[in-house]
C-alpha cells in the first residue's frame, strides 16, 4: 500500500513538473507569451526615432542652369576653331567657322547655270516668235504643225524656269552658308567639352561644342528605375554636402527624363542585372556656397529638416472610439496593457504622425492596434526577448 502511494505521488509530481515546463515554454515562446497571452511593447522614444525622419538618398552633381550644346554640320568642314575647353565666353562670342570654299564654288557654277538657261530661255522666246510669224503666213493646213511647235517650245520655257526657281534657292542656301558660316554662342557661359568625332567611347552621339552657363545653378540627380516613381515633378527635396552633412539646400524636383541614362554607370539590381537610371533635375531655391561639379546627396523632404516639438506618434497607432475619444494600448506600472486616453495635435498628412498634446510621454511603452490587444492582458517587452536569449 505504502509502495502503491508513493508511485502515485511520483506520478502526481511528474505530472506538475511537466505542467510547469509546459506553461513555461508557452509563456516564453514568440517572445515571452503565447498567442492571446501577451502584447509586444516599445518604447514611444524608439517608435518615433526621437523625431527624426528617414530617406532614401540620390546622388547628384551641381551643374549650370542650362547646357549649350551645338552640333556641327556632318557634310561641311570646319575651317578654324576659335575656342578650347575651359575658356570663357559671352553671349555672341565666335566658336568656330566652317569652311565655305565648296559654298562659293556652289556659287559661282549655279550662276554660270542660271546663264546658260536664261539663254535658253530667250533662243526659245525668239523660236516662238520666228513660228508665230510664220504660222500667219502658212495656209490653214499648215497652222495647226505651227501651233504645235509653239506649244512645245512654251513648254520647254516653263520647265527651264522652274529650274531657274530651282538654282535660284540653291544660291540663298549657298550664301546662308557663307553668311552664317561663323558659329556664336547664345549664352554666357564656359567651354564644357569639345568633340572632334562627335562620338562618345559607347557610340552615343555627343555635340561638337557644349557650354554651360555661368551664374544659376541646378542640381542633377540619378534614380533607378526601381524607385524611379518615388521622385516626382513639384517635390520638395534637401541637398546635403557630401564632406558635410549638415551643410544642406532646398529646392524641387523640376522634371525627369523619360528615357534612362545609357553609359556604362547603370545601377545594378541585387539580383546583379543592370538596372536603368534616370535623370531628374532640382531648381534651387538657393545656390548660396555650392560649386559647379560639386557632388551632392539629394533625398525628399519629409520634414526630416525641421525639428518638430513634442511627440509626433504614426498615427497607426491611435485608436479613435465611436464617440471621438481617442486613445493607445500602453504598459500600465504592473506590465499590463491599458486603454490610455491621449488628447491630439496637429497632424502631418506627408510623414503621417500626429502630435500628442497629453497622456504620453517617451518613456512610455505601447503596443500595436489589434483585436487581440485587451485590458489587463501581460505585456512583452525588448527586455523580456533579452532574458530569454541568455
Amino acid at each position: 500500500m505504502k509502495k502503491t502511494n508513493k508511485i502515485t505521488v511520483s506520478i502526481v509530481a511528474i505530472v506538475l513538473v511537466a505542467a510547469i515546463l509546459i506553461g513555461y515554454f508557452l509563456l516564453h515562446d514568440n517572445g515571452g507569451a503565447a498567442a492571446g497571452e501577451g502584447a509586444y511593447v516599445e518604447k514611444v522614444s524608439v517608435i518615433t526615432g526621437g523625431g527624426m525622419v528617414y530617406a532614401d538618398r540620390y546622388s547628384g552633381v551641381v551643374e549650370s542652369q542650362e547646357t549649350l550644346e551645338i552640333k556641327k554640320d556632318s557634310n561641311r568642314p570646319i575651317e578654324e576653331l576659335y575656342v578650347e575647353v575651359g575658356e570663357s565666353v559671352i553671349i555672341g562670342s565666335p566658336l568656330f567657322k566652317y569652311d565655305v570654299t565648296e559654298a562659293q564654288n556652289n556659287i559661282a557654277s549655279t550662276n554660270l547655270e542660271i546663264e546658260g538657261t536664261n539663254n535658253e530661255i530667250a533662243a526659245l522666246n525668239a523660236e516662238i516668235g520666228e513660228l508665230a510669224s510664220d504660222r500667219n503666213k502658212a495656209s490653214a493646213d499648215e497652222k495647226l504643225d505651227y501651233t504645235t511647235q509653239i506649244q512645245s517650245k512654251q513648254m520647254a520655257i516653263r520647265q527651264s524656269e522652274i529650274e531657274l526657281q530651282q538654282k535660284k534657292k540653291d544660291l540663298e542656301k549657298y550664301q546662308k552658308e557663307i553668311d552664317n558660316a561663323v558659329v556664336t554662342s547664345t549664352i554666357s557661359g564656359i567651354v564644357k567639352s569639345i568633340s572632334e568625332n562627335g562620338y562618345d567611347n559607347y557610340g552615343n552621339e555627343l555635340p561638337y561644342i557644349a557650354i554651360t552657363q555661368t551664374g544659376e545653378y541646378r542640381v542633377k540627380g540619378k534614380v533607378d528605375e526601381n524607385s524611379v516613381g518615388v521622385i516626382v515633378p513639384g517635390m520638395s527635396v534637401i541637398i546635403r554636402s557630401r564632406t558635410d552633412e549638415t551643410q544642406t539646400w532646398t529646392g524641387t524636383v523640376s522634371h525627369i527624363d523619360t528615357e534612362p541614362v545609357t553609359d556604362n554607370n547603370n545601377y545594378y539590381s541585387d539580383s546583379g542585372e543592370r538596372s536603368s537610371s534616370y535623370p531628374f533635375y532640382i531648381t534651387l531655391d538657393t545656390a548660396d556656397g555650392l560649386m559647379l561639379g560639386q557632388h551632392v546627396l539629394i533625398e525628399p523632404d519629409y520634414g526630416q529638416g525641421t525639428v518638430k516639438e513634442g511627440i509626433w506618434l504614426d498615427m497607426s497607432y491611435i485608436v479613435t472610439e465611436d464617440d471621438g475619444n481617442t486613445y493607445v494600448w500602453a504598459a500600465n506600472s504592473r506590465n499590463k496593457l491599458e486603454k490610455r486616453k491621449v488628447e491630439l495635435g496637429e497632424m502631418d498628412d506627408e510623414t503621417y504622425t500626429c502630435q500628442i498634446l497629453s497622456g504620453l510621454s517617451e518613456t512610455d511603452m505601447i503596443a500595436w492596434p489589434d483585436e487581440s490587444c485587451k485590458e489587463g492582458m501581460p505585456v512583452i517587452t525588448s527586455d523580456s526577448f533579452a532574458e530569454d536569449a541568455e
